[in-house]
């Protein structure tokens, strides 16, 4: 289960988590981008893919969609929180409703889907949630504002669920990529080899959820070769 699956890092993890066998679910805003990637992925894998169109900055969206994923066949082994929206600027001059739209997607959405699911991965006996946080849930830059508070806050909440769930036997783990090549990045002047590839990032989210039950990766760090941008 993901959100923001049709683009960037979370159409990466989608790929490689049905390369693996797994069905998916996947949420996104556009719907007929979600239609595209369930033709794709069903096509490609041979794999179930369950699609809904979702505004994660919505709580009645969310919840619906929480309650959709519910009503599947089927159990959450895998939660991956991973919409988020970025909007530039400085905490002293950004426009207005920044911080709300930011906390809103990147905070809110996470909770809220995470609150809706979490009774059913608990009685499960077992689960993994990621949450899509960003090396500027550690690192605040000029240019950052309201987006480092939402993934400062994010990283948080991460922190509190992998304390409340371990003896769930529920792994938690927060990922903190830093500048990964997608659609937001298109039309950069730097080149495109000088950032990370989504697909790394898929690989080591898939990396941290084959770890023996033994063992769980709280935090995954990554930024490009050469440092940050």
């Amino acid at each position: 289960m993901i959100t923001g699956g049709t683009k960037g890092i979370g159409r990466a993890i989608v790929h490689r988590f049905a390369q693996e066998g797994f069905d998916i679910v996947a949420s996104a805003r556009g719907g007929a981008d979600l239609l595209i990637l369930k033709e794709l992925i069903e096509e490609q894998y041979k794999v179930k893919v369950h699609v809904s169109p979702t505004d994660m900055s919505d709580k009645d969206e969310v919840i619906a969609f929480g309650t959709f994923i519910r009503n599947l066949s089927g159990q959450v082994e895998v939660l991956v929180n991973n919409a988020g929206v970025f909007i530039p600027g400085q905490i002293i001059d950004e426009k207005d409703n920044a911080l709300e739209q930011m906390i809103e997607t990147n905070l809110y959405g996470a909770y809220h889907l995470t609150r809706v699911l979490i009774d059913d991965i608990i009685s499960n006996g077992r689960g993994h949630i990621f949450n899509m946080c960003s090396t500027a849930s550690i690192m605040p830059y000029e240019n950052g504002g309201s987006y480092c508070i939402s993934k400062y806050a994010l990283l948080g909440m991460t922190k509190v669920l992998r304390e409340e769930l371990k003896s769930h036997n529920i792994k938690v783990t927060a990922i903190l990529p830093g500048a990964t090549y997608t659609a937001s990045w298109e039309g950069s002047d730097l080149p495109e080899e000088r950032f990370m590839k989504a697909d790394d990032v898929a690989s080591a989210v898939w990396g941290a959820y084959a770890m023996s039950d033994s063992t769980v990766i709280e935090e995954i760090l990554m930024r490009p070769q050469l440092g940050d941008i």
